[in-house]
């Protein structure tokens, strides 16, 4: 009676292990689809993804990650019932799939959501999707699972949410999980400035920009020396802010390129420093580069209306 039980054991430890064969596949196509994302530039990402789901049949869990990844694109652009009609046509598939693909529909389907305000409908999902990347060991995505929940997530849980996503990355074994670290840092910096604590903001910042630099990325590099002069205006170390923003502002346009968040920057640091001539000068240039963002009018148009006051001479207190 042994050798048949023995039989079904084995059986049974070869399909576990086919099964961690096929997820471990899903989790590296994954990784080569992500690094096809050029948040810069959204609409030159969704066609490379449309062009990568022309290679797989309907029927492939490789063409339903894709297009989770084009519904990402489309939510976006602001496209939102664009992005929910191609996830709708996700979910109609998902029977029988791995939980990686479940994830990864889960968490699109989240950031549509709170990518168009919904939050309450947003949350429920993120969770979901943590549990079930947690549960397989899904470290990448059990990372911005949790990230994601810091998110939408009301103020007062905020913290929490990124604190338990640190301490999912910092012990993961999958290098790309762990490089969530810079990303965390940051976000937990602007959890503590939203809150008032310049301080340990700053803090957090330095950490992303120490992890960014081990990293090597120039453009994420930049954007974290950015924010650590963000901090320095915010402790009243305006000299130093305007020396890093200045900085940035150089090397950009040596690199033939350009950032209207640093020119907001400085035209807020010259508020500060009671130059409104100067901040004149850089609000016009911010304004010029951050109104062409459709994004940006929409989600915070007193940001603009506040550059377009300074460049006009309107100016008052600073940001």
């Amino acid at each position: 009676m042994r050798l048949p039980y023995a039989l079904g054991v084995l059986a049974l430890a070869s399909i576990g292990a086919d099964a961690a064969a096929a997820t471990e596949s899903l989790a590296l196509f994954s990784s080569e689809l992500d690094a096809q994302w050029d948040f810069r530039d959204v609409a030159v990402s969704e066609q490379r993804f449309s062009a990568a789901l022309s290679r797989w049949p309907s029927d492939e869990p490789q063409a339903l990650i894709v297009e989770t990844q084009i519904a990402r694109a489309q939510g976006l652009q602001r496209r939102f019932s664009d992005a929910h009609a191609t996830l709708d046509a996700v979910v109609a598939r998902l029977d029988g799939v791995s939980s990686h693909v479940r994830v990864r529909y889960l968490l699109e389907r989240g950031r549509v959501f709170n990518s168009a305000g919904a939050r309450s409908r947003a949350i429920p999902l993120f969770a979901e999707a943590l549990g079930l990347a947690d549960c397989a060991d899904d470290e990448f995505y059990a990372v911005d699972a949790a990230h994601m929940l810091a998110i939408a997530a009301p103020a007062p849980e905020q913290i929490h949410w990124n604190m338990k996503a640190l301490a999912l990355a910092n012990a993961a074994k999958d290098a790309r999980a762990r490089g969530w670290d810079a990303s965390l840092y940051n976000n937990l910096g602007w959890n503590y400035h939203d809150r008032g604590d310049a301080a340990t903001a700053l803090a957090y910042w330095d950490k992303a920009l120490q992890a960014r630099e081990r990293s090597g990325d120039v453009r994420r590099i930049r954007e974290a020396r950015w924010t650590v002069a963000r901090g320095l205006r915010s402790v009243g170390k305006l000299d130093d802010a305007r020396a890093m923003q200045l900085a940035l502002a150089a090397e950009l346009e040596h690199a033939g390129e350009s950032d209207g968040y640093v020119y907001e920057e400085l035209a807020e640091i010259e508020m500060a420093r009671g130059d409104a001539k100067a901040a004149r000068l850089w609000a016009a240039k911010a304004y010029a580069a951050l109104s062409a963002d459709p994004a940006l009018a929409a989600d915070d148009a007193k940001r603009l209306a506040r550059l377009s006051a300074i460049a006009a001479g309107n100016g008052a207190t600073g940001r």
